[in-house]
């Protein structure tokens, strides 16, 4: 059975750092069921950004679920301290470990949902072996390192294969996407086969980011709605 239900996950990489409270307030209250967290080691991805600290900080300002990003060489050696932290759920990229089917077992073993993230040159197929243990498949729709990036259109197909491998399968994992989702797109990325999307400029960089996460939530419910 896949999942139906819609949840637009604010990237706070794209929020207002002095004002993290307010601005997790403020999409919380709009709607948003779900926080998302990039993690950057400056070595997998060329960038730093929030460690363990931010997200132990998060867990006391929200009851959201908190969905931990890791773009990070040897994720295995953090899943332990990002789920003592409060994250709900740990997304490794299949890239950055040659032990991936470890490290979401060391997931679920910790108390939090399994997530494998693809970057855009990453066919699916390389999940193959792996369908069975995760609770989320994150499509990268930019090249991880920084927010603001411009769409990458072969997101598209690779949602729709891995929607396709759900339906045959039986699957319950959520299809999630992350890298320019805004609301030109959202609705064809609903149409296609996504459940969690993944938005930080086009929420916190808008001049009402409640409204924008309620607009971006409407759409995306009404395309997977007109799809059923």
């Amino acid at each position: 059975m896949a999942y139906a239900r819609v949840e637009i996950a604010p990237s706070i990489l794209a929020s207002n750092f002095a004002k993290l409270g307010d601005e997790v307030r403020v999409v919380e209250q709009a709607g948003a069921e779900v926080l998302h967290v990039d993690v950057m080691d400056g070595h997998f991805v060329p960038n730093i950004s929030l460690g363990i600290p931010v997200v132990a900080a998060l867990r006391k300002a929200t009851k959201l679920p908190l969905d931990v990003h890791l773009m990070i060489e040897n994720p295995e050696l953090f899943i332990e301290e990002f789920i003592q932290a409060g994250a709900s759920r740990v997304l490794v990229h299949q890239e950055a470990t040659v032990h991936l089917d470890r490290a979401l077992a060391m997931i679920r073993e910790h108390g939090a949902e399994a997530g494998a993230v693809i970057n855009p040159a990453t066919p699916v197929a390389m999940l193959s072996e792996v369908m069975s243990k995760v609770d989320t498949v994150l499509v990268m729709s930019v090249n991880p390192g920084f927010g603001g990036q411009k769409f990458i259109p072969n997101a598209y197909e690779k949602i729709r294969q891995l929607s396709a491998m759900r339906q045959r399968y039986n699957g319950s994992f959520r299809i999630e996407v992350d890298g320019g989702v805004d609301l030109e797109n959202i609705a064809e990325l609903a149409r296609a086969g996504v459940n969690t999307f993944v938005a930080g400029t086009s929420i916190f960089h808008a001049s009402d980011p409640a409204a924008a996460t309620r607009q971006l939530k409407q759409l995306a419910t009404q395309a997977l709605s007109q799809k059923a």
